[in-house]
């Protein structure tokens, strides 16, 4: 439990109140789904990519991958520097294109609305199948976060867990609710630094206050095998297949659709290369700080002689060991920062899902931009509980939530991403085929285990998906000549 000061719960306040005023900012400039839900295509690079990369990085920056290092040492920057490839090459390679792209395809403001304006599906099945993964893998993906949350509240004020989750979701829903995309991105912008911050001073701090040898030395002492990024912390070697499978958790960045809303919503192509290297730097620094967390960490842990029961906590009980309480409030509300940048970031991918995808396609293809508005704010709340009823299990765990959820988005809309902006004879019937190949090949592979099948899953569902995708376009009708005129004309933009 870390110390229940004043001092904490006042920064705590004062960090929220920060958020709902830009909320509160905001609403006042939300006059539409396009706005609500693209930010009206503002973004200037600095919250583009800083967005991009709290909402992508979440609880499980300051949770998940500190106590994976924790627990396995240097293993994890064989999942880190997937990450930072994958980050790399998703800024190089898609964000120009589908920014063009996705305002030649009739202005499309979600994943699925594109898909279905790309290939001209007149039958909105993409569309309705899109938003149907969309909702399941963000789901398991939103309760991530809001298990992140349970266990800050839980930690921080001793509360107990189930109202711990509770309140955090109430947080996080107030501003995602009124602001928008708009209210998302900014408040990414703000927590991004936050966190960024917070990474980079606590190792800094752990390691001036460590007594006797290096960080390097005491690992050694204590464990070599936590310094070999090619074993495991018991000293079993590796192997491939976990190796791939940490690395693999790159390839999940081309499917991510709030992570994709950036590049859409972003003002100009020509702020992507600023923005590339801003989200890439951001990055870098961020994982390299939560792996150095896990390291100084353990040996703060080992030199005191406790015990810690759930590693995820680590960061919590280092800065509450290190800092005058008001820091300490500082840098704990950076653990909110990372749970709200997400989850606000997928609520609002999912509520524009069942806005746009099921109730506008659907049910009301007739309804004003206010009432999808409407609608989109109610499907925030409804979504929030239905994550809130997963998150109430307190023995989740945040990496493993996250695996899940983003193995599905990467695998589901990954390869259907790609090719959609690369090859042009792709048609929707090859389309349709990647997304559903790609996310059932996720969920039936998770189930499976021994040998070849505890390889992630977000593996087989890629490739899976893009053999497809192949292969059906190449079966069924090529697209047709306006299609590919459209496509052309993309390209060039």
């Amino acid at each position: 439990m870390i110390s229940n000061t004043p001092l904490i719960i006042t920064t705590f306040f004062v960090y929220l109140g920060i958020m709902l005023f830009i909320g509160a900012w905001a609403w006042k400039r939300t006059k539409d789904s396009s706005d609500y839900f693209l930010g009206g295509r503002t973004l200037g690079p600095w919250p583009a990519a800083l967005s991009a990369g709290a909402s992508d990085m979440s609880g499980w920056l300051l949770l998940g991958l500190p106590g994976y290092a924790f627990a396995s040492g240097v293993e994890a920057f064989w999942l880190a520097g997937g990450l930072l490839l994958g980050t790399w090459l998703n800024w190089l390679f898609v964000a120009k294109r589908l920014r063009s792209y996705s305002q030649i395809a009739d202005n499309a403001l979600t994943l699925p609305e594109f898909f279905k304006n790309r290939f001209h599906d007149n039958s909105r099945a993409l569309q309705v199948v899109s938003a149907f993964f969309i909702l399941l893998f963000f789901l398991f993906y939103t309760s991530s976060g809001l298990v992140a949350g349970g266990k800050l509240f839980e930690t921080v004020f001793d509360l107990n867990y189930h109202w711990a989750v509770i309140i955090g979701t109430a947080c996080i829903i107030s501003y995602t609710l009124f602001g928008g995309f708009i209210a998302v991105s900014w408040t990414d912008l703000v927590q991004g630094l936050l966190m960024a911050a917070a990474l980079l001073l606590v190792p800094i701090i752990a390691i001036q206050t460590a007594e006797g040898a290096s960080i390097t030395s005491q690992l050694k002492t204590l464990n070599p095998e936590l310094l070999n990024p090619f074993t495991a912390a018991d000293g079993s070697p590796l192997g491939l297949i976990p190796i791939i499978s940490l690395a693999a958790w790159g390839l999940g960045y081309f499917g991510q659709p709030h992570i994709l809303a950036r590049f859409a919503g972003i003002r100009s192509t020509d702020d992507i290369p600023t923005a590339r290297r801003i989200a890439v730097g951001w990055s870098g620094i961020s994982m390299l700080g939560a792996i150095m967390v896990g390291l100084t960490g353990l040996l703060f842990i080992t030199n005191n002689n406790t015990t810690l029961g759930d590693g995820e906590t680590i960061f919590m009980v280092l800065v509450n060991a290190l800092f005058h309480p008001l820091i300490a409030g500082i840098l704990l509300a950076a653990i909110l920062a990372a749970i709200m940048s997400t989850a606000d970031s997928q609520l609002l991918v999912s509520s524009s899902a069942l806005a746009e995808d099921f109730y506008k396609a659907i049910i009301r293809p007739n309804a004003s931009s206010s009432e999808v508005l409407l609608v989109g704010r109610l499907a925030v709340v409804i979504i929030a509980l239905v994550a809130l009823s997963l998150a109430m299990v307190p023995d989740s765990s945040v990496l493993d939530l996250v695996s899940y959820a983003w193995a599905g988005f990467g695998a589901a809309f990954g390869p259907v991403l790609i090719m959609s902006l690369f090859w042009q004879r792709m048609n929707r019937y090859g389309a349709l085929a990647g997304i559903i190949i790609g996310g059932v090949t996720v969920v039936v592979w998770k189930q499976l285990t021994g040998g070849l099948f505890d390889l992630y899953e977000i593996v087989p569902g890629m490739l899976f998906g893009f053999a497809g995708i192949y292969i059906t376009s190449l079966l069924t009708t090529p697209p047709s000549e306006g299609i590919v005129a459209e496509f052309n004309s993309a390209q060039s933009a």
